[in-house]
């Protein structure tokens, strides 16, 4: 295969407060950089060692250039990326207050990237690549709804493995029960669905309109219960994220705990796509599912302990000597 990974969906350029621990208001200077959940997964897997591809789109301006060298400079093939010259690239801009607050904005009116579609997804080399990378944000309006789908159906007719991330962004959706009616008319065709307990709720769950408005999931064992149900039903491997906790992994009716790694957290945004980079480069190595979430867990504690979001998430070698470290310390 000449490929191992495409990545499918929402781009943008974003903008990373300087001032750790400032309001927002008094934020006095930014960091460039890059994001999107699937392109964090492109960014984060080829720093572990996997070749892999942005489908996605960005407008036909200086931060749309911008944005394409940065993939490149990643080692992202950018080949698919897509030049819209009558739409803008999304943008985000993120304050750092930790432990836990990172207030998030995004500018995604009308954003290039839903603008892709199935003509332009035909071209992508699916028949060299191992896997597929879906977002749940693309199924939420454009065309990119339309593509997700349609790569989900023609890598289930080859030998390719489908992750989706849920990647839940309720501002992106029309209405709260949206997110849900759409997700479950791909996830039949996903193989590894992952998420957090407040995604997989939104995603599966009947009631989903308080975690829609920022709630946390209060009913574990009825989280439980639509999580084994999904697995089963679906016949997939879920990978819950738990923060420090770890992840549980859900397949068939059974689940298994693989415990995480406490660090001290500089900033949560971007650990979810860390976490992605290293389950799906496990899942590359041939290793078990156990393994690939240990190292996974690894990816996600070490972009946390770090500023910023593509920019903070780890090459394999750092990922080896932390596991290495974990081992000999026992910390």
């Amino acid at each position: 295969m000449k490929y191992d990974l495409i990545t499918v969906g929402r781009v943008s350029m974003d903008l990373f407060a300087l001032d750790i621990g400032a309001e927002f208001p008094d934020i006095t200077g930014f960091e460039t950089g890059v994001g999107g959940s699937p392109v964090n997964i492109a960014i984060g897997a080829s720093r572990l060692g996997l070749r892999s591809i942005a489908f996605t789109a960005v407008g036909d301006d200086p931060v749309g250039q911008f944005v394409r060298r940065y993939l490149q400079n990643e080692g992202v093939s950018t080949d698919f990326v897509g030049v819209n010259s009558d739409r803008r690239t999304g943008m985000a801009v993120v304050g750092a207050q930790p432990p836990d607050r990172f207030p998030l904005l995004f500018y995604r009116e009308n954003p290039a990237d839903i603008h892709v579609t199935i003509d332009e997804a035909k071209s992508l080399p699916l028949d060299e690549t191992r896997a597929l990378s879906l977002s749940g944000t693309a199924l939420s309006r454009g065309g990119a709804h339309d593509v997700s789908l349609f790569l989900a159906e023609q890598a289930s007719v080859r030998d390719m493995t489908t992750f989706i991330d849920l990647d839940l962004r309720p501002d992106q959706w029309s209405h709260p029960l949206a997110f849900g009616l759409y997700l479950r008319r791909v996830l039949p065709l996903c193989d590894v669905i992952i998420g957090t307990e407040e995604e997989f709720y939104a995603a599966l769950s009947p009631t989903p309109e308080a975690v829609m408005a920022g709630a946390s999931v209060t009913d574990a064992a009825g989280l439980h219960e639509l999580l084994r149900a999904c697995a089963v039903e679906n016949d997939a491997l879920l990978a819950l994220k738990r923060g420090d906790r770890g992840a549980r992994l859900y397949c068939g009716g059974a689940y298994t705990d693989v415990p995480g790694f406490p660090v001290e957290i500089v900033n949560t945004v971007g650990a979810g796509d860390g976490f992605a980079s290293g389950l799906i480069y496990g899942w590359a190595q041939g290793w078990g599912w156990e393994e690939a979430a240990r190292f996974a867990n690894a990816c996600g504690a070490l972009v946390v302990s770090r500023h910023g979001c593509a920019r903070a998430l780890p090459y394999r070698r750092e990922v080896e000597a932390f596991l290495r470290n974990k081992e000999t310390t026992g910390r």
